[in-house]
């Protein structure tokens, strides 16, 4: 893999840890940090991704889940031994929730804020000693970052899919909860709200979709129907989301903390109530 000059990004040197590494958007953040000299590290709980990520760009993999704080010291631990920083927390680990509230059973509710929203709460709760010493170790005199994957979901709700709803919600209210408390520290944090990005998880929703609407085609005509009414007309590449994350996760964006950065291809500023007149040709 070609790696960009030094001088260019800044990255070389820094220790970055993702968690939900080994595919989709993690595993194109993943390749975004490698491919500017970072060391990167990718947490997930299957290994056969993790390891297929890890031989193509030359990164750590970890076999942990995100939500089990004594995993995630363990992981943590390693990562310090081995490298003796941690520079940039990417929380990107997700999934689980997508039925309504009267669908939803107890034990479906509980997956879906483990995954969705404790894997980022304990993976913070346990770097921040890290994140806090990286000031330290980088001799900076400033912290490390944490950028924490929510969704367009964390803003609006989309049908049937209340524990993904909830929990995306509540991860820009810990992003703010941090941001607030640890900013003193020299810690920043943000999150970022994708809208669809062509990934394995929105495939299979894609796939689903067709399986149910007999007017959609295929994945390709499926894509073009949710995203019809946004602004730029179709999904994210998963590089374009890792170009944000790369952004926020690093000193290009040292006096920001706190934020939410949308990245939906102007989806949210689409007024609903309106969609009927264009339809219309109005």
């Amino acid at each position: 893999m070609e790696r960009q000059n030094q001088a260019d990004t800044g990255l070389r040197g820094n220790v970055v840890m993702i968690t939900g590494g080994g595919t989709g958007i993690g595993a194109a953040v993943a390749e975004r940090y490698a491919s500017e000299g970072a060391t990167v590290v990718v947490v997930g709980r299957r290994r056969e991704p993790l390891d297929e990520i890890s031989k193509r760009i030359g990164a750590i993999p970890i076999v942990a889940d995100a939500s089990d704080a004594a995993a995630v010291r363990a992981a943590l631990d390693e990562v310090l031994e081995r490298f003796g920083r941690l520079d940039t927390v990417v929380a990107n680990a997700g999934g689980h929730g997508f039925s309504a509230v009267g669908e939803t059973s107890d034990d479906e509710w509980r997956a879906a804020l483990e995954t969705n929203l404790s894997t980022a709460f304990v993976m913070a709760r346990e770097a921040l000693p890290a994140l806090e010493r990286s000031a330290e170790v980088g001799g900076t005199g400033v912290g490390g970052q944490m950028v924490i994957v929510s969704s367009l979901a964390g803003l609006f709700a989309g049908p049937g899919v209340a524990g993904y709803t909830a929990g995306k919600h509540a991860l820009i209210g810990l992003t703010r909860s941090l941001a607030r408390d640890y900013g003193k520290r020299g810690i920043r944090v943000n999150a970022v709200c994708p809208g669809w990005v062509r990934t394995p998880m929105a495939d299979a929703e894609m796939d689903h979709f067709v399986d149910r609407a007999p007017a959609i085609a295929d994945r390709a005509a499926a894509y073009a129907a949710v995203t019809r009414d946004v602004p730029l007309g179709r999904p994210a590449e998963p590089r374009e989301i890792a170009s944000v994350v790369r952004f926020l996760g690093s000193s290009q964006s040292s006096y920001i903390t706190g934020a939410v950065i949308v990245a939906d291809g102007g989806a949210h500023v689409v007024d609903l109530p309106t969609i009927a007149f264009e339809h219309a040709g109005l």
